[in-house]
């Protein structure tokens, strides 16, 4: 029998509604008698190796309420990514401070290191559940419908296109967004949901699971540009041509790399600029203005899915749920039942550790610059209540009198 001692940790890149989760597992397991202690590991796995614990059995609930409503990750967060090595420090720590029940509230790292601090847990002997309580802004968690977080970050996107794309119209020219994705392209294609008129923008959209042609890029620019007098672009940081080479490092002269050796994608606005300059001096635009997103759509304070905030919370109290009766380790996974409803499952943890799901094809239109009718069926419903609106005025002209 798991002894009365819980952990959770949050891991990854921070989301709207990670506290939803994290104060789900709190107070949901002060629902079972033989819960004694919920601590909280600051940092996610860098924590628990660095035994940096808080208690949140002494938190009150009304504000574990307030934490849960506010973005980021309460915990702190981590980009370690631990190998198997790791993943025993972290045992040796659960194991000492005679942790019953661990939580790891992450992606597809998350899983994994869930996976085999589990399969340690196993091999000594020790009673320990492990659960996996999924988040991600990229939507590429496997065995999901969906993962929290990402409802509020395409929500975000799909409004800051709407704007980008009120203010194009008002100033034409060409105006390029560069959304967060590194495989997967979901919440690029968020950006298609701030359509309202049939020559709105993104009048273009390019996902990491098409190949990027610069060529043909530019062409698509000019035909567009030729039709509307303007033109709206999203494009994923993560596209790449055939061979899979990001097109920021075909393009950059130096580019970052990150922790894990990956050419640094998010955060650095050079995809932005070098699409504005190729637009600029092949097909001699003169207005043509980039943005790259970056972090902002992660835990913007302003702008979250009530659907999301409310299924993450749920997905926390489904976590412990599984711990207390379930009797075994797993990832939960939301599943999506009816027009609009979901349901729970735990899935085990090798069939979502460390896969990555990618936009399935019929979400995405046949030249590939487009989603379809499909995609924006999915995704509406994540969005939440209160989506605004954008209007024009009717086209009712006078005539002229000096120009005729």
């Amino acid at each position: 029998m798991a002894t009365g001692k819980i952990l959770v940790a949050q891991g990854g890149g921070p989301t709207a509604v990670i506290n939803q989760s994290l104060v789900g597992v709190a107070l949901e397991a002060r629902r079972f008698g033989q819960i004694g202690h919920i601590y909280g590991a600051h940092h996610g796995v860098r924590g628990i190796v660095d035994e940096d614990f808080v208690d949140l059995t002494q938190e009150t609930s009304h504000n574990l309420e307030h934490v849960a409503n506010t973005p980021s990750s309460a915990l702190g967060s981590t980009r370690d990514k631990p190998d198997e090595a790791y993943c025993r420090e972290i045992f040796k720590v659960l194991q000492a401070h005679q942790i019953g029940h661990f939580f790891y509230i992450g992606g597809n790292d998350s899983s994994d290191t869930v996976r085999i601090v589990s399969q340690e847990a196993r091999l000594a002997h020790y009673d320990l559940r492990c659960v996996h309580i999924p988040k991600t802004i990229d939507n590429d968690l496997v065995g999901n419908d969906h993962t929290p977080g990402f409802p509020s970050a395409a929500r975000f996107v799909a409004q800051a296109f709407a704007g980008a794309n009120l203010d194009n119209a008002a100033l034409p020219g060409v105006y390029v967004g560069v959304v967060m994705g590194r495989h997967a392209g979901f919440l690029t294609a968020a950006s298609a949901l701030g359509k309202k008129f049939p020559d709105d923008g993104p009048h273009l959209i390019y996902l990491p699971e098409r190949v990027f042609d610069l060529n043909q890029f530019l062409a698509d620019v000019k035909t567009t540009y030729e039709k509307y007098g303007r033109c709206v672009i999203a494009v994923s940081e993560g596209i790449h041509d055939a061979s899979g080479t990001p097109i920021t490092a075909l393009l950059a002269k130096e580019m970052e790399h990150d922790a894990h050796g990956n050419v640094q994608l998010s955060g650095n606005g050079a995809l932005a600029d070098l699409l504005c300059e190729e637009i600029k001096s092949k097909l001699k635009i003169k207005r043509v203005r980039g943005d790259t997103f970056g972090y902002l759509q992660r835990s913007f304070i302003g702008c979250v899915s009530d659907v999301d905030q409310r299924e993450a919370r749920e997905v926390g109290e489904k976590a412990v749920q599984f711990a207390m009766w379930g009797g075994r380790d797993g990832s939960v996974a939301i599943k999506r039942t009816g027009f609009y409803s979901v349901d729970y499952e735990l899935l085990a943890l090798e069939d979502v550790a460390g896969k990555t799901r990618v936009m399935e094809d019929e979400f995405i239109s046949a030249n590939g610059t487009d989603v379809t009718d499909a995609f924006r069926l999915y995704l509406r419903p994540l969005l939440g209540s209160g989506m605004p609106d954008a209007f024009r005025l009717r086209h009712n002209p006078v005539a002229k009198v000096l120009r005729k």
